[in-house]
């Protein structure tokens, strides 16, 4: 065997060693997601929204792409449960839905010129009708 094979076969055989360890899957944290943890997951997913749109990529597929990100990272992480919806954990759709819309909502508030002025118009619509439906404070 020649001396450069030798010296670099542990180099080369480290990789396989280590590689169950870090495909390992990651302890969920058994506690729902937290409201301050909400609005992480939230402002990652519109940042992500806001860096994909400045790149050129389709909103749609911006939209799609952070919402499922955040829909994973709740499921992986809490196991679908949300402090501010209760105690029952949510299916994989519902979190979809729900990111989605946190998606959008950020990313209009981050980089409302990477968002479609149609879209935009819906958030801003929605915020006023949110604002109408509370009772005014005593």
């Amino acid at each position: 065997m020649s001396l450069l094979l030798r010296r670099t076969r542990p180099l080369l055989v480290a990789p396989l060693v280590a590689m169950p360890l870090l495909l390992a899957p990651v302890a969920a944290h058994a506690a729902p997601a937290t409201p301050a943890e909400m609005g992480l997951y939230t402002r990652i997913g519109a940042v992500n929204v806001c860096i994909s749109r400045a790149a050129g990529i389709d909103f749609e597929k911006s939209v799609g792409i952070a919402g499922e990100t955040i829909a994973q990272l709740i499921l992986g992480q809490h196991k679908g449960e949300i402090q501010q919806v209760g105690t029952k954990a949510l299916t994989i759709e519902e979190l979809r839905r729900g990111a989605i819309n946190s998606a959008v909502l950020g990313a209009a508030e981050i980089c409302p010129k990477e968002v479609p002025a149609d879209v935009m118009k819906k958030v801003q619509d929605a915020i006023k009708q949110q604002g109408a439906a509370k009772p005014a404070p005593k």
